[in-house]
């Protein structure tokens, strides 16, 4: 029997809304049909060029410049691996959450009382920003770290922003 007076309890599994949520991944300007639009490039250029060098009886340069390609290939690959890396930063009025992704997926995850949390950020009057920082009790974990000067400007004042209001707290809408 209900005497009316109990809370209601939500759904045990029911999330908070989230008020700021970014995915940071490391920027590239080269995509996949550029790479191979390169390589091929430099593949032609280097076997005409390594068939010159046959034909005048240097034979070895042949094979080095097939060695070239070979190695500007090995480093587009470890580019575009080490691109896999990814930051994901969530706030909601009880938490900011920084899960870190490597390129390997090895994962690192912080949680923060957003009420405790600090950003300070370390400025160059040249360049602009250089390193973002959340800092809470003790602990600091630079954060946006694939982001450009101009970049974290931007990434800085909406990540202030949430945490301003999550510290103001849920807000109530009965017509909703």
């Amino acid at each position: 029997m209900s005497t009316g007076n109990e809370i209601e309890r939500g759904e045990p599994d029911q999330r908070e809304v989230q008020i700021f949520s970014a995915l940071l991944t490391p920027h590239r300007s080269l995509n996949r049909t550029g790479f191979l639009a390169v390589m091929l490039f430099l593949s032609v250029v280097s076997f005409v060029t390594g068939l010159v060098f046959l034909m005048m009886g240097a034979w070895p340069v042949f094979g080095f410049f097939g060695l070239d390609v070979l190695v500007i290939w090995w480093a587009f690959k470890a580019n575009f691996r080490a691109a896999r890396a990814r930051e994901e930063i969530t706030v909601t009025t009880s938490e900011l959450r920084v899960r870190r992704i490597s390129h390997h997926g090895q994962v690192a995850e912080w949680t923060f009382n957003p009420l405790w949390v600090r950003l300070d950020m370390e400025v160059d009057e040249d360049f602009g920003i250089e390193h973002l920082y959340l800092i809470s009790r003790g602990y600091q974990i630079q954060i946006a770290r694939f982001l450009g000067p101009e970049e974290k400007a931007s990434f800085y004042k909406g990540l202030v922003e949430a945490l301003n209001a999550a510290k103001r707290g849920p807000t109530y809408n009965p017509v909703t």
